[in-house]
């Protein structure tokens, strides 16, 4: 007579029916065996997600070469593989004649679009610099141009203004002179005359 299943017993393997689905990973669930404990793949294809992702691995790269890749690469670099190889998988599929390198020519094209618009812009930037300093020197020979034909409009006229003044005041001596006659008559001849005393020696020398 067999043992009939107690209370806890039932629990228990409720349990272990509910947490096996979620315990496999997502590669173990799409090749549908046993996920074992240090799966090579359970911390890079999750329960969620990871079995649509495996599956693309699987049908370009296969199982068995991804897995033996993975034992090449050091534990902390694999999920940078997983990621890589994911990723070149999704695109052959997507692509079967190219692949990833039709994306990796479209980057390369977008990229050196990129570069000639930068050369481009640079281009402008020097141009828009250079007309720049070619107008400020423009001004500024245009504003020596003009200070140069200000000073010299101001020294003829200064020299002008001086050679009024000159003639002005020649002018007022002249005229000084002519209204003065005090200024340029001579005086008039003073003869000397005999004084008397010397008229009476001569008498009485005689």
């Amino acid at each position: 007579m067999g043992k009939r299943p107690t209370a806890g017993d039932e629990d228990q393997a409720a349990v272990i029916t509910s947490l096996s689905p979620t315990a496999l990973c997502g590669a173990c669930k799409f090749l549908k065996r046993k996920c074992v404990t240090g799966c090579i793949f359970a911390p890079h294809f999750g329960s969620d997600q990871g079995a649509a992702r495996f599956a693309a691995v699987h049908k370009v790269f296969g199982a068995s070469n991804v897995y033996k890749l993975l034992l090449h690469i050091p534990v902390n670099r694999r999920h940078d593989a997983v990621v890589t190889i994911s990723y070149q998988a999704q695109a052959r599929l997507a692509d079967p004649v190219y692949g990833c390198v039709s994306t990796m020519l479209a980057l390369q094209q977008q990229v050196e679009s990129l570069q000639a618009e930068l050369a481009l812009v640079q281009a402008q930037l020097i141009n828009s610099r250079l007309a720049m300093e070619n107008a400020l020197q423009s001004s500024s020979l245009q504003l020596m141009e003009v200070l140069q034909l200000a000073f010299s409009n101001n020294s003829a006229t200064s020299d002008n203004l001086i050679n009024i003044l000159t003639l002005t005041s020649y002018f007022d001596i002249a005229s000084k002179t002519e209204t003065d006659p005090s200024s340029h008559s001579l005086e008039p001849l003073q003869l000397s005359q005999p004084s008397h005393d010397e008229d009476e020696d001569e008498d009485e020398d005689e």
